[in-house]
């Protein structure tokens, strides 16, 4: 198995029943990293070395956050801004995430249909995500798959392990 490293931020994890159920999912596997965000670094104050270190040991990324304002939560953007270095990308330097694949799974209270040129916002969630995707594309990662939760907060439990089942397989492929 691929040694994953999941960088998880949700600042109301206590109110998302659909993210627990994937958080339990990687504690019980070890070739699963979790790293919580906001359990992390409460204080917004990253430590960008500490990081890009730790990412040169895993083989694979997930990226796991609820859609907030329209995009992604502040200390994702805040970890992305700090942690991801455009030295990478100079001849000669490693680049931790160069060829890496990397999954995408994103929750959000929204319907479907309010996420297209023609819904209620006119923006797809992975328009409103683009800076992650870019960024990821920038450093040569390889993006595998990007899920999207629609409406997660209303999700019946057995339609949140549907979910889970589906985004695992999609892992272990």
């Amino acid at each position: 198995m691929k040694k994953t490293l999941v960088v998880f931020a949700h600042p109301y994890l206590e109110h998302s029943n659909s993210n627990v159920e994937l958080i339990n999912f990687y504690v019980r596997h070890q070739h699963y990293t979790l790293r919580d965000l906001y359990e992390e670094y409460p204080d917004f104050h990253i430590a960008a070395f500490r990081e890009r270190k730790r990412l040169k040991n895993y083989d694979r990324f997930v990226f796991q956050f609820p859609l907030i304002w329209f995009g992604m939560p502040p200390l994702l953007r805040l970890w992305i801004d700090e942690v991801f270095d455009r030295d990478w990308l100079k001849e000669g330097e490693h680049n931790p995430l160069e060829g890496k694949e990397v999954y995408i799974l994103i929750t959000t209270g929204g319907k479907e249909r309010s996420f297209t040129k023609n819904g209620t916002y006119q923006y797809t969630v992975e328009e409103l995500v683009s800076g992650l995707i870019v960024s990821l594309n920038v450093f040569k990662a390889h993006i595998k798959h990007i899920k999207i939760v629609y409406e997660a907060n209303k999700l019946s439990k057995k339609d949140i392990i549907l979910h889970k089942k589906e985004f695992t397989e999609l892992l272990n492929q």
